[in-house]
């Protein structure tokens, strides 16, 4: 895989090649959370966990700022496919994650 994980998937996001998994589109709807946001903030995401040993595909916990309100998006990387899979996105609550709502916090 590309050394860029980040670089890979802001530009699948940007080129549409996404997967919108089943359990997301649940989640999004239930949450209240627009798709718009989700594509519309690539520019702001950051890495702040990484899962490469996830079940299915290696993913990471990404960070996304649109419009003022944070988002968690956990996508998944198909480099061999060349594209990303979008699994849930969920907005951080500071019970679990620091006030940057980047590091979690210690229970």
């Amino acid at each position: 895989m590309n050394s860029d994980i980040l670089g890979f998937i802001k530009s699948c996001i940007k080129r549409g090649k996404i997967y919108w998994t089943y359990h997301v589109n649940m989640r999004l709807q239930g949450r209240f959370i627009a798709r718009e946001a989700i594509l519309g903030s690539v520019e702001t995401y950051e890495i702040i966990e990484q899962y490469p040993e996830d079940k299915y595909l290696p993913s990471c916990l990404i960070y996304a700022n649109h419009e003022g309100q944070i988002y968690h998006i956990q996508i998944a990387t198909d480099p061999v496919n060349h594209n990303v899979r979008i699994i849930t996105a969920y907005r951080p609550t500071l019970d679990k994650w620091t006030e940057d709502f980047k590091t979690r916090r210690k229970t």
